[in-house]
């Protein structure tokens, strides 16, 4: 056990913090990066994997909750998963009313924009990413999962594959928050840009797009969220695009979440190219 444990060790990759400063947003937006063993004593580049947080979390919440660094370096040692780069980005915070909470563009906050237009293409420049649509995966839990579905249908060319964790895919209620508060905004995003509505009206070539795209959607039987996974499947099934629905026994939890990144991460493994 002891060797094991030393062997472990010795392959074990890194988490750092870090800090880009944002023109879109005004902003410093703070990041964790998973650097996998050896990272720093050799210049091969790497494949990438985008892992986003939910509601009310933030970039801690992967390597604190999630143990993501832990997965990672089991995963890698056992051949499970190859060496990468996982980048996990703020957005997000406990104190919604005062933080904002979302990935996609909202009035005073163009996430989006910012995530396409400024982050990615420097964080792939500064830890020596592929930088390909071969190399590249989204996934994420709740808004995170609904926030990685919707960057894979709005740029299908950027991406390999998708594994959406018990994702919050559109809002269709009423809104509970103060018009114009920040959780207000975020809900309404959700509305424009639903993932479900995206489906329902897809033209065949943007269909076509989406089938370059590796999809999985993980959900529990129990989860609030279960029957917009649900719908979903049905609807990439209706437009003959091929995707994973996998449903365990579990809630909305990080319970349920520790297990769907043991298997999200080889996912992306697989479906980068070789």
């Amino acid at each position: 056990m002891l060797l094991a444990a030393v062997s472990i060790s010795a392959q074990a990759g890194k988490i750092i913090t870090e800090t880009f400063k944002s023109e879109r947003l005004g902003t410093e937006v703070k990041y964790n990066v998973y650097l996998p063993n050896g990272f720093e004593r050799d210049n091969a580049t790497y494949p990438i994997v985008y892992l986003l947080h939910g509601f009310t979390d933030d970039y801690t919440a992967w390597k604190e909750r999630g143990q993501m660094q832990t997965v990672a370096d089991e995963l890698i040692e056992s051949g499970e998963a190859r060496e990468m780069v996982i980048v996990m980005p703020n957005a997000g915070g406990p104190d919604v009313m005062n933080t904002w909470n979302g990935y996609l563009n909202m009035p005073g906050w163009p996430y989006e924009d910012f995530f396409f237009d400024e982050f990615l293409p420097a964080i792939e420049k500064k830890y020596r990413i592929v930088g390909d649509k071969e190399h590249r995966a989204i996934m994420g839990l709740s808004m995170g999962g609904g926030g990685s579905t919707i960057y894979a249908q709005r740029h299908p060319d950027m991406f390999s594959s998708c594994y959406a964790m018990s994702p919050w895919l559109e809002f269709s209620g009423k809104n509970q928050y103060q018009e114009n508060s920040k959780p207000y905004y975020l809900q309404e995003s959700m509305r424009d840009c639903s993932a479900l509505t995206f489906l329902e009206g897809l033209d065949a070539t943007t269909a076509e797009k989406l089938r370059t795209v590796k999809w999985f959607f993980d959900c529990g039987d129990d989860d609030f969220l279960f029957d917009l996974s649900v719908r979903i499947h049905q609807l990439m099934r209706k437009k003959r695009i091929k995707d994973e629905l996998r449903v365990r026994n579990g809630q909305h939890n990080w319970e349920y979440w520790h297990q769907a990144i043991r298997i999200a991460l080889p996912f992306a493994s697989r479906n980068f190219s070789k």
